[in-house]
């Protein structure tokens, strides 16, 4: 039995799961709404506040949507609830990141500025040196931020660019000079 997917999942007050056919799974909560269909190979019940996954068989496939499913589940309620962030740091001479509306601005020693547009249910701040993304799917908040690193990844010998908090960059050792 996949141990994530047999725990059954508490649903605190103030949250309404419904399940509809085809396993469309819809989670109200004080932060918004998130939908989502799951694979209709699993059975998902609800009952007294806890929903519960089952699985059809021992198949290899059918253990891994198991998990999967329980985990989705679970990151919908805890999204709903307290909702997710990630931090981002800009470290660099010359680096800077500055919010306007809902566009992100990223000077990063390109010739240009890299202008970033929040997604939909997706709001990002800037303190300083620091970006913070906050949003209730945790899926969209992790990709937005990937996608924000992306425009210029840590380097390993000065540690330049922008990297997760709590990201450690492996530093290298650079150049010395002949004798």
């Amino acid at each position: 039995m996949s141990r994530i997917g047999r725990m059954p999942i508490a649903v605190p007050a103030g949250v309404t799961v419904e399940i509809a056919e085809n396993n469309k799974v819809t989670v109200k909560g004080p932060k918004g709404e998130l939908s989502r269909v799951l694979p209709s190979e699993m059975e998902i019940k609800q009952e007294d506040g806890h929903v519960l996954v089952a699985r059809p068989n021992d198949l290899k496939k059918m253990k891994s949507l198991h998990g999967l499913t329980r985990t989705l589940i679970y990151n919908m309620v805890v999204g709903v609830t307290e909702g997710y962030t990630k931090q981002l740091e800009v470290n660099g001479v010359g680096y800077r990141a500055s919010k306007a509306g809902n566009k992100l601005t990223l000077n990063l020693g390109y010739s240009h500025p890299v202008i970033m547009e929040d997604p939909d249910g997706i709001e990002s701040a800037v303190e300083g040196n620091k970006i913070t993304i906050k949003g209730i799917d945790k899926e969209k908040v992790g990709q937005y931020a990937a996608e924000i690193r992306d425009k210029r990844r840590p380097e390993p010998y000065k540690g330049k660019g922008i990297k997760y908090i709590d990201e450690v960059i492996r530093r290298k050792v650079g150049k010395t000079g002949k004798k």
